[in-house]
């Protein structure tokens, strides 16, 4: 059965028009046996794709398309820009270890490159080849700058021998008779097997107009002056094995040996074997240094005895972090609150993590849950089966010296800040839509006028006429109906608030790593969701102007208690005095 193993998601950042779920999904309603959401540069939306076929009951393959250097070893993957074209090799995971040495070469590629670049080097591949297929797409053009020259062709087959294929599609672009001239001649000449696929760029053919619009964004011109840039029909959609059968009449062969390749394409993203650091005396587990704090502490808090609720609120929830395992992220969040609090930082947990004994007993918050009525379970709960997140505040003017104490202590191979997804909304959909259109800055912002800040979904003819244009120009529809296709698409990554994920073994084991556009900040390329759904666990590093302000205006601090007295005493919960 047909497997697509090449398709382009929204997150190849404007350059697929579909999102990995709705690949994934129209993989399922055609009868795929397989599919691998490829994004350009990085692992982007393989977290939602392995979510999605979870769900959908879809096999999915982990995988992503590296484009190599130039012949000045210059990035070459530029996402928002007009690009050299050259050649691409896509790397799909058979085994963790494929899995682990696909991060590493992500994150080879990455480093010490503008934020938005990679550009793989072929010499890196022969130590890091084991456990993955290697695709290499026939190039969209022969003889132009994106075909593969014998030097690549030749260290790419010493790399990966018969875990290689060529990738051979159909687009009918005028290009298809010299490609497949090109694939037969170095299927031959190399002694490479070959596959077939569609290639696709959007899951369904509708998508051919939005996908238009996101080439001419990321080349920064309009649609009229793209040109040839653009593609000249909807050909590049996901299709069945019958469709693939009927593009390729000639080389049925091919379409069968998608589908046998991606039976050794079995790793899974549920694989993968998290673990959070901590730093242990010899001879001491996890759970019992987080024991012997929280006693300690519990004794610090009451020097005259911890109250009997206390101490048993304390040993059911020891007992529970035990069971879940998670004992090393209380002990390094408590680490990293120690480590500001050597530099005189103020700091202080808050959100859920108030709920819970063991984080007031060793310093990581500063309310006795057990006097407020705060429920652990809101926090913390086996059936939820959640990793705990905890949210830190620092003093927003010194929290840099804590992020980079993190950075110092755990090494910038174990430690990386969280991304964030930036994505179309409203109006700003609108504008860019206007713009690859060619509407005017002065007709873009009138148009843009016609929506609220996130909703572009409907659009009276009255307004469209108070603001100037006539709602019978079909421009004016199509431009309003695009972005409303538009909106909720990736547009770049940015980085989390201060979301930080750390690790016990290198973190390209588990992740890749690219530098973010901030100085002295590295970042995994997954948001806090596609965090959550891999198991991982983020320390929120947080900064909080009162925190300062506290600091400099102690009588601050003061009007604050007696606010928080008065507040709990009109509603008849003030905290009683502990004995």
């Amino acid at each position: 059965m047909f497997a697509e193993l090449l398709a382009c998601s929204s997150f190849s950042f404007l350059r697929g028009a579909s999102h990995p779920e709705e690949l994934v999904k129209r993989a399922k309603k055609l009868g795929l046996s397989a599919i691998a959401v490829c994004d350009r540069g990085g692992l982007y939306g393989s977290v939602k794709a392995f979510n999605q076929a979870r769900e959908s009951e879809q096999r999915s393959v982990t995988g992503a398309e590296l484009t190599l250097a130039n012949a000045h070893g210059r990035a070459t993957h530029k996402p928002h820009r007009a690009e050299e074209q050259c050649p691409t090799l896509a790397l799909l995971c058979e085994t963790h270890a494929g899995y682990q040495n696909l991060c590493r070469l992500l994150t080879l590629s990455h480093a010490d490159r503008s934020k938005g670049e990679s550009a793989l080097d072929l010499g890196w591949l022969n130590a890091h080849s084991e456990g993955l297929l290697a695709l290499i797409p026939a190039p969209r053009k022969p003889m132009d700058s994106s075909t593969p020259s014998p030097e690549f062709l030749n260290k790419v087959r010493a790399a990966f021998g018969e875990r290689l294929a060529l990738v051979m599609y159909r687009h009918h672009d005028g290009f298809d008779d010299a490609r497949l001239a090109w694939v037969l001649d170095a299927s031959k000449r190399y002694e490479l097997r070959v596959i077939a696929s569609a290639r696709p760029l959007f899951h369904h053919a509708s998508r051919k107009k939005l996908c238009d619009v996101l080439h001419a964004i990321r080349l920064g011109t309009t649609l009229d002056r793209a040109g040839t840039l653009l593609a000249s029909n909807a050909e590049a959609y996901l299709r069945s094995e019958a469709q693939m059968l009927q593009l390729f009449p000639d080389h049925p062969e091919w379409v069968e040996a998608a589908g046998e390749i991606s039976e050794v394409l079995r790793f899974q993203l549920s694989e993968l074997k998290y673990q959070f650091p901590c730093t242990l005396e010899e001879g001491e587990s996890a759970d019992e240094k987080l024991a012997r704090l929280t006693w300690a502490g519990l004794s610090a808090r009451y020097p005259k005895g911890a109250p009997r609720a206390v101490s048993e609120q304390a040993q059911k929830e020891l007992t529970l972090i035990a069971g879940m395992k998670v004992a090393p992220y209380f002990l390094s969040t408590w680490e990293v609150v120690e480590m500001a609090r050597k530099r005189r930082i103020l700091c202080q947990g808050r959100g859920s993590a108030a709920n819970s004994a063991v984080c007031y007993a060793i310093g990581i918050t500063a309310v006795d849950p057990t006097r407020s009525n705060l429920l652990f379970e809101r926090f913390l709960s086996v059936k939820r089966n959640e990793p705990p997140d905890i949210d830190i505040d620092f003093e927003h003017e010194r929290r840099e010296e804590v992020i980079q104490d993190i950075y110092a202590r755990h090494g910038r191979e174990r430690a990386a800040m969280v991304s964030e997804v930036i994505c179309y909304r409203g109006k700003s959909a609108l504008r860019e839509v206007g713009k690859v259109f060619g509407l005017s800055l002065e007709q873009i912002a009138r148009l843009s006028g016609t929506i609220t800040h996130r909703d572009c979904d409907e659009v009276s003819s009255q307004r469209l006429r108070e603001m100037g244009f006539d709602e019978r120009d079909g421009r004016i529809r199509q431009i309003l109906e695009l972005a409303h296709e538009l909106d909720g698409f990736p547009r770049h990554l940015s980085i989390h608030v201060g979301g930080f994920v750390l690790s016990a073994a290198p973190l390209y084991e588990g992740a890749p790593i690219e530098p973010a556009r901030m100085a002295n900040r590295t970042v995994v390329p997954w948001d806090k969701d596609d965090i959550e759904t891999l198991k991982f666990f983020k320390i929120d590093v947080l900064g909080l102007g009162m925190l300062q302000a506290v600091k400099g205006q102690p009588w601050l601090l003061i009007i604050g208690f007696l606010a928080y007295a008065i507040a709990f005493a009109k509603i008849g919960c003030l905290p009683k005095k502990s004995h």
